[in-house]
C-alpha cells in the first residue's frame, strides 16, 4: 500500500479538491482509502494551559515509571 500526504481544501460545494499531481498517480475506477486530518481551531491561552498540564502529567508519569516496589523500603526511614 502506498501513502500520499498532501494539502487539500474543501470547495464551496463541500467537495475535496485533490492536487493534479496526485490524480496523475491514481488509476481511474481504483478503490482507495482516504484519511482526513483537520486542524482544530484553539484559543491560544487554552492551548498554552493544556500544554502546561500535559507537561506536568508527563513529568508525573515519568517519575512514577521509575519507582518500583523495592523503593518502598525508603518510605519507612
Amino acid at each position: 500500500m502506498k501513502a500520499y500526504e498532501f494539502p487539500a481544501k474543501v470547495t464551496a460545494e463541500g467537495k475535496l479538491e485533490l492536487p493534479d499531481t496526485l490524480l496523475k498517480n491514481l488509476t481511474p475506477n481504483q478503490q482507495i482509502r482516504i484519511i482526513v486530518l483537520v486542524n482544530e481551531p484553539v484559543d491560544k491561552e487554552d492551548d498554552e494551559e493544556k500544554e502546561a498540564a500535559d507537561w506536568a502529567r508527563l513529568g508525573t508519569e515519568q517519575l512514577f515509571a521509575g519507582y518500583s516496589d523495592e523503593d518502598a523500603i525508603y518510605d519507612k526511614i
